[in-house]
């Protein structure tokens, strides 16, 4: 699944445009690298998401293969790091 799709479902961000106009910015880095929004994402990848002043910081646990509702999505990552939970 592309990185833009997997943010967008996982609702880390919350629409898809935004999600790839971030990753173009080089907002966005997988295992450390800074990556494009089509790159695909896999099970075990680290990615970290720089926006609006904050950093959130996540584990893949789970890629779906469609949509997911929205109390599944939590069950697609582990947080590291959330500044929007304190």
């Amino acid at each position: 699944m592309r990185l833009d799709k997997f943010l967008k479902i996982s609702r880390i961000i919350k629409r898809r445009t935004v999600a790839k106009n971030v990753a173009e910015n080089e907002k966005i880095m997988i295992n450390g690298k800074v990556k494009k929004p089509s790159t695909k994402v896999k099970v075990g990848d680290i990615i970290e998401v720089s926006y609006y002043d904050k950093i959130i910081k996540f584990k893949i646990l789970e890629v779906p293969t469609r949509n997911v509702g929205k109390k599944d999505a939590d069950k697609l990552i582990e947080i590291i790091i959330d500044p929007r939970k304190g």
